[in-house]
Formats: C-alpha cells, sequence, structure tokens
C-alpha cells in the first residue's frame, strides 16, 4: 500500500490533528510505503506572510517528527521543493471542468459571499490536491470525512485524463479510514472541529501548551450537568460530553464504550481531572521533543531536502507519462 497525505504549514499541531491524522500516520509507516508532505503551495492560495510561512514549515517539521513521524522510515517534504506538483496540477487544470470545481464545499465556504474576490489558487486548489495524491501512483489515501469530496474529484479528473488521451497514466486511489482516527471537536462547541484558525484559544489543545494550560482547558471545557452514561446511544444530544470522551478514548487507545464502562454514573467532576492527567501524560514528552527539534534548523532543512529529492525521484515517472499523453514534446 501506498499512501500520501498532507498538512498544512501552520508551524503548530494541535490535538485535533494529532489524534484525527497524526496517531494514524505513525502507525501506518510501519507497514505502508508513505509520504508525508507540508502543503506550503496550497497555504499561498490565501494572503500568508513570507517570514512566517517559513517559519511554520520548518516547526510543523519539528511538530511531526516530535509526535512519530520518522523520516527514516516515511518520505517527509514540501510541495515547494518538489516541481513535479505544479507541473501536474496545471496539467490537469487544463482537463478539469470549471463546474466540477465550482460545486466543491471547501470552495464555497471559503469563498464565501466574495467568490470574485477569490484567487484562482483557491478554486484550483482541488485539482493541486489531485496532482498530490496522482504524482506518486497512490493507493489509498488517508480522509477524513471533510476530505472525501475532493479524493472523489481526484478519481475523476483521474479517469478523465485516462480517458481523453487513452492511457492508462494514473492509479485511481481508494480512500483510506483508520481504525483509531478521531474526529475532535472545540471545546468550547462540540459541533464545531477543532481548529487553529477559532478565535478562542481555549477551544483547542495545542501541542506546544505547558502542562498546566493543557490541565486548565480541559476542565474549563465546554460539558452539561448531567452524569456520564454506560452507553455511545445516551451520548448522540451530547455533543461536548461525546467529544471529550472521544479525546479520552483516543488519547488512552481505548474504545469509548470501555471508557464510558469505567466512568459511568460520575460527573464531569471526576472525569475531567482524569482527562486532564491522561492529556499531559501523553502530550508532555511530544512537546519537549518538538522544543528541542525546533532550534536546529539545519537538521530540519536536511529532512526536507532529503524528502524531496527522494519525492521528486519517485514523481518523476509519472509526470513524464503525463507529458507524453499530451503530446508535449520533451526530448
Amino acid at each position: 500500500m501506498r499512501t500520501v497525505s498532507g498538512i498544512q504549514p501552520t508551524g503548530n499541531l494541535h490535538l485535533g490533528n494529532y489524534l484525527g491524522a497524526i496517531k494514524n500516520w505513525v502507525k501506518m509507516q510501519d507497514d505502508s510505503e508513505c509520504l508525508f508532505f507540508l502543503a506550503d503551495l496550497h497555504a499561498i492560495t490565501v494572503h500568508n506572510d513570507p517570514v512566517e510561512l517559513a517559519t511554520n514549515c520548518r516547526e510543523m517539521v519539528a511538530a511531526l517528527v516530535a509526535a512519530g513521524v520518522d523520516p527514516e522510515k516515511s518520505i517527509l517534504f514540501n510541495q515547494a521543493r518538489v516541481p513535479a506538483h505544479p507541473e501536474l496540477a496545471w496539467m490537469l487544470i487544463c482537463n478539469t471542468p470549471m463546474g466540477w470545481l465550482d460545486r466543491m464545499t471547501q470552495f464555497k465556504e471559503k469563498s464565501g459571499k466574495h467568490k470574485q474576490r477569490s484567487s484562482l489558487g483557491l478554486l484550483g486548489y482541488p485539482v493541486l490536491q489531485a496532482a498530490d495524491v496522482l504524482l506518486y501512483q497512490t493507493t489509498h489515501v488517508p480522509v477524513g470525512d471533510d476530505q472525501k469530496q475532493h479524493l472523489e474529484l481526484a478519481r475523476d479528473i483521474a479517469t478523465k485524463f485516462n480517458s481523453d488521451t487513452g492511457t492508462e497514466t494514473f492509479v485511481l486511489p481508494e480512500p483510506f479510514i483508520g481504525k483509531t482516527a478521531a474526529r475532535i471537536m472545540s471545546l468550547r462547541d462540540g459541533n464545531a472541529k477543532m481548529s487553529k484558525s477559532d478565535p478562542s484559544d481555549l477551544s483547542r489543545i495545542n501541542m506546544t501548551d505547558d502542562d498546566d494550560t493543557i490541565a486548565r482547558k480541559l476542565k474549563k471545557a465546554k460539558t452539561d450537568p448531567e452524569p456520564l452514561p454506560d452507553n455511545l446511544d445516551e451520548l448522540a444530544e451530547r455533543p461536548e460530553a461525546k467529544n471529550l470522551i472521544g479525546i479520552y478514548a483516543a488519547l488512552a487507545d481505548q474504545s469509548q464504550d470501555a471508557v464510558l464502562a469505567e466512568y459511568a454514573g460520575q460527573g464531569f467532576g471526576a472525569f475531567k481531572p482524569a482527562l486532564a492527567d491522561l492529556a499531559v501524560s501523553k502530550l508532555s514528552p511530544i512537546r519537549q521533543r518538538f522544543e528541542e527539534l525546533r532550534k536546529d534548523e539545519t537538521a530540519i532543512d536536511t529532512i526536507l531536502r532529503d524528502g524531496s529529492e527522494k519525492a521528486s525521484a519517485m514523481a518523476r515517472p509519472t509526470v513524464e507519462a503525463a507529458y507524453a499523453a499530451l503530446g508535449l514534446l520533451r526530448n
């Protein structure tokens, strides 16, 4: 199995990133061929401060390695160092109907009422995502619910390109949903995903938060006055309670049923301190390792350079096959 996964270079992981994807990445790299990249070309579809973007890219590498991504087991790189990504994206853009892009949910959400002011890059974002995946003859792509539509588009783009050119240039990737992936929601709103863009820092656990801050945020997390039930069905209408149970289960590598069996009948006055202690014990070593790694810029750049060389070599045959399929002269 060959998988490709990307992450926005925001400079730091939060608990939602870690439990939602990164823990699965760490497990996958032991038995799959994995490529993990920083989506810095995606980042510039909206305004970014150049110095901040470069810093964020390096710090995200430190965060991923601290969380367990091993550059010796997998390929870790940033898009900008692999020109094959925008090369293939242009060829795919020229073969992708506008109507397919206009209906993408994320474009509608991000452009909002200012669609005409949005960049062409924001509209074409899903095509670059398709190139990210198709470049490496990827067999499986780890996806969450919010990315399923983009993977379906990547498959449609690949199918159309193969059909239009009468070739089998691209493998059609399958979705891969990790068994342990958790959907982590805001600590202030159980119906909204945990996100760095939330204006309230109390809505998330940053992987750089110190032990006291982690404990304080979890103890202040929004809940309800009811005790915990003994089955998941009774949490269906209690999103904040369900979120905290999900966080505990993901951190402890337990099922949510097992967590409820242990804490059924207890209130959050007992459960939150236990969750805080667990989170601190799991996240503190990652934070300490991150603080060490982020100081060594040379080592981080070496990881990215080595990873990009490996990724470029792997991507080149697909790019050349796409050029040839379109009749573009290269020799």
